[in-house]
Parts: C-alpha cells; sequence; structure tokens
C-alpha cells in the first residue's frame, strides 16, 4: 500500500516552460513529475521550484535567453493556469493548514519555491513580492556567487565564504514572513552563518550525506547534526552524482538512497531525513524515475529496519513539522 509523502524539490516548471511555454499541460507531461504519477504515487505536496536558468544553459542548448522577469512571470503563469485546469485534483497550498485541508478534500498540495535568489538583487522588497506570489521556500544561491553569498565550490576559499551583510539581514527577514531558508546550493561558509542567525528550522532541500559521497553540493556530518539540533530537515536527493563516491557512476539506486537516509539519521536524529528527488533536474539511471515508484523507497526503508513511524517522518511527518513551525 503507497504512503503518502512530500517531496520538497523538483525542477518540474522549468522543464515544462522550456519545452512547451506558458501552455504547457502539467497532468500527462512527458516529464519525471507530473499530476497523474503525483496522484499515483499518493503524494501529499509536492514542491515546484521556480529554478533561475542561468545564462549559459541557453547557449549550451542554442536557445535564446529569457530575460528573468518574464520567465518568473511565465512559470508563475503556467503554474496557476495548470492548478485552474485541474483544480479538483491539485490545491495550492502556503501553509501547514492549506495542507491538512486540501488533504481532506482529496486533493494533493502545490508549494511554490525558488531555486537560486540570484533575482533578489539585495531588494528586500522583492522577497516580500516573492512572498505574495505564494513563494515559501528559497534556497539562498545556485551554483554561483550573488547576493545572499557563495556557492558550493571545490574551491575551499569560495566554501569558506558566509554571507553578505545583505544576506544577513535576508535571512532573519525570511524567517519572520515565514518563507522557510533553504541551504542545498549553499557555501559551508554561508551555511554556518545560517545557523548561528536562524531561531527557526530551516531546510536543505535537496541535499545529501558528504561523508557518504564526497561532493561538495552534500552537507557534512556535523552541519547534518546542526540542522537536526535546529528542527530543520534535509531531502534526499536522487542524482547520481550526490549519491556515489564513483563519481563514474551514472546509478541511483534504492540502496544508496537508504545509505544516506540511514547516515542522516546517524548524524541528525530521524527527525532531520526528508525527500528531495530534485526530478527534472537530474539525470542518469534512476531506480526511482518519477512519483509513481516512491514506494520503492519505503519498501528499501522497512527492510533496512526503519519502523513504520519513522519511515512516515522521513515521508512527510518531519516536513509537516517544518511547515507548521516556520511557515506563515
Amino acid at each position: 500500500m503507497n504512503r503518502n509523502y512530500i517531496d520538497m524539490h523538483c525542477d518540474t516548471l522549468m522543464a515544462a516552460y522550456l519545452a512547451d511555454g506558458v501552455r504547457a499541460d502539467l497532468y500527462d507531461i512527458g516529464a519525471m513529475v507530473n499530476i497523474r504519477k503525483l496522484i499515483e504515487g499518493k503524494t501529499l505536496a509536492q514542491f515546484f521550484a521556480i529554478f533561475i536558468v542561468p545564462g549559459e544553459y541557453y547557449s549550451a542548448h542554442g536557445m535564446e535567453q529569457i530575460p528573468e522577469e518574464k520567465y518568473i512571470n511565465d512559470c508563475y503563469r503556467l503554474y496557476n493556469s495548470n492548478l485552474n485546469r485541474y483544480k479538483g485534483l491539485m490545491a495550492k497550498a502556503e501553509n501547514y493548514d492549506d495542507i491538512i485541508n486540501n488533504a481532506n478534500r482529496g486533493m494533493l498540495s502545490s508549494i511554490l519555491t525558488m531555486e537560486d535568489g540570484v533575482t533578489v538583487h539585495g531588494n528586500m522588497n522583492r522577497l516580500d513580492l516573492y512572498y505574495e506570489m505564494g513563494i515559501r521556500a528559497l534556497a539562498l544561491t545556485w551554483n554561483y556567487a550573488n547576493c545572499f553569498g557563495s556557492p558550493n565550490s571545490t574551491d575551499k576559499k569560495v566554501m569558506s565564504k558566509g554571507l553578505t551583510d545583505f544576506g544577513k539581514d535576508a535571512v532573519r527577514h525570511m524567517q519572520d514572513i515565514g518563507m522557510l531558508v533553504d541551504v542545498s546550493h549553499l557555501s559551508d561558509g554561508g551555511f554556518w552563518d545560517v545557523v548561528r542567525i536562524c531561531k527557526k528550522p530551516f531546510i536543505a532541500s535537496h541535499s545529501n550525506c558528504r561523508s557518504v559521497c564526497d561532493n561538495p553540493r552534500n552537507l557534512t556530518d556535523n552541519q547534518i547534526e546542526a540542522l537536526g539540533t535546529m528542527g530543520g530537515v534535509m531531502g534526499l536527493n536522487f542524482c547520481p552524482a550526490f549519491l556515489n563516491w564513483d563519481r563514474h557512476d551514472d546509478n541511483s539506486r534504492v540502496e544508496s538512497l537508504v545509505a544516506m537516509a540511514k547516515q542522516a539519521r546517524k548524524c541528525g536524529g530521524i527527525d532531520v531525513v526528508a525527500i528531495g528527488s530534485d526530478f527534472d533536474g537530474i539525470g542518469g539511471n534512476l531506480e526511482i524515475d518519477g512519483p509513481d515508484k516512491m514506494e520503492l523507497l519505503f519498501d528499501g526503508l522497512s527492510k533496512a529496519g526503519f519502523s513504520d513511524d519513522d519511515i512516515d517522518k522521513v515521508a512527510y511527518k518531519n516536513v509537516m513539522r517544518v511547515i507548521r513551525e516556520a511557515v506563515r
């Protein structure tokens, strides 16, 4: 029997928009995530990220670059048009109560997020604008420095850099207004600044354990311990590059995800473990390649000795707790 779950990150809005524009239909689109698969997988809530596409992506794919404001607005239009089109199946959720109410009406919840705060441009009013749009989590950086701080990097000098002065103020403001601070992609120095600043839980929406896979995108054992102490969560990322020590291994296996869950539990306790698939932002040979196969993860956790209550925490309870405590 399938288990309800929450996935804290997918790039489906980007994939849909770049493929079909604002008219993209999310019900059965040929992507890792679509509404049909979400329903089949008994998804409680899916975080949909507006990922700010970097310039080199367009040039690499022979595309004309889309101005950032047009891109954000178009992704927002695509998102809302599908909510209207499938209002009996999926509904927007902006807080804990919305998710509960949607579930009681038999609908899955969609939560709008943003990946990369580059478009904030050091303007706090833009954070307020994004909040008004319904964005409830913001990944401070992607793979480049911006007004918030520096990204994860193999360069130790870059990795040690903390948040900018604006970034520190912005993190405080995000916590005040009820927008989740997301440290996936952030530098180590930035992570520890977030720990020092935050009074409420924060998230690493789609990151794994660096001690199991030595990739700078993953969290160290000490970071996972700190995240757990703060009441936050890390979402298991299904990308092979963040799962496998062998960088040439292009397979995403359930056993690897279970190993990550076990290490995260060891470092931060079971309450720190969640799901952040990164669907439609990753490639490779994925054993779980969509929401309709998520039960494979829960079966793997069960076989590894995780209790039913532990699995429910990983699936949705931990994220629900964070949303209840930190989102308004």
